[in-house]
């Protein structure tokens, strides 16, 4: 079922949550969600990795060797890589951990891609891997109270999926692109509580959904969907407090003011506006704590 059909049979239900998750069954089909249902029912196929991410990108290049190496460093296996036409030397970058096979890369043209990356990434990983995580360049998960991520998993392997809130970061005041890592040279971030950090990214587990909604939230198949707390989720993500005393996401939005024109001129894999809009940097620039935890 296309997009726009999706949304005008979803959107006569009143209540948020079974709205969007009656969005995503509908994108996916109806048809196809009876098939993937049985199809789960009859696969007893043990994953090979613990925990992958999956990831559509353009024009990352240079961000990639620290995103990866972090997540390795913290248990992720395996990193699902979709490359949305970028030209900047992206597949050349992750040669070295496509050869190793720690990456799988797959080349993915096109506007407005993110979602029909994610559905590939189930559709052809979903008996890989117990979680997948789905994430952007920009995001950086940070296990808080546990050793690695997988350790923190293992207390939610009853649920079909773990919603982690957003740290956001801003650019430090810097005006241009300086050498160094992200997490050394944007260390101020906003206040834990700010409204923007109420968004959330999923680590599902897809044998329990159907496919992403958009890049925050799963259509679970069954079970329940939890924060980070270990708490089901009942009410939409907008409507909850932010999270981040156990796990968080450290959200590098806006990076330096060049990096962010770079971003804007260059467009994006989402398939948003490549006009530059400056109050977005405004509104996403926020520098009220600095970040004394040691983690850069």
């Amino acid at each position: 079922m296309n997009k726009v059909a999706a949304e005008i049979i979803a959107g006569v239900i009143p209540h948020k949550m079974t709205r969007n998750r009656w969005r995503g069954i509908l994108r996916f089909g109806p048809i196809n969600a009876i098939k993937l249902k049985n199809r789960i029912k009859n696969d007893h196929t043990i994953p090979e990795h613990y925990l992958s991410v999956c990831a559509i990108a353009k024009n990352e290049g240079p961000y990639f060797k620290e995103w990866i190496e972090w997540h390795l460093n913290h248990g992720v296996e395996k990193f699902y890589i979709y490359d949305n036409e970028s030209t900047d030397g992206t597949k050349d970058i992750l040669l070295p951990f496509i050869q190793s096979g720690v990456v799988v890369y797959k080349f993915w043209p096109g506007n407005r891609r993110q979602l029909a990356a994610y559905d590939d990434c189930l559709e052809h990983f979903r008996f890989s891997s117990r979680w997948i995580a789905f994430i952007d360049l920009d995001e950086f998960i940070v296990p808080v109270k546990d050793a690695s991520i997988p350790d923190f998993l293992k207390r939610f392997e009853s649920f079909a999926a773990v919603e982690i809130n957003w740290l956001i970061y801003g650019s430090s005041g810097r005006k241009t692109k300086t050498p160094g890592t992200m997490m050394e040279r944007f260390r101020f971030h906003s206040k834990p509580s700010h409204y923007l950090n109420r968004h959330v990214k999923s680590i599902v587990n897809p044998r329990q959904v159907y496919t992403m909604i958009g890049c925050h939230e799963a259509a679970k198949i069954s079970g329940f969907i939890s924060d980070s707390h270990g708490h089901p989720v009942r009410k939409n993500f907008r409507e909850r407090e932010p999270q981040q005393d156990i796990i968080r996401i450290n959200h590098y939005a806006v990076r330096s003011y060049e990096e962010f024109i770079e971003k804007q001129a260059r467009g994006r894999a989402s398939g948003t506006q490549t006009t530059v809009k400056s109050e977005y940097f405004t509104q996403y620039d926020l520098n009220d704590i600095e970040d004394t935890s040691g983690l850069q």
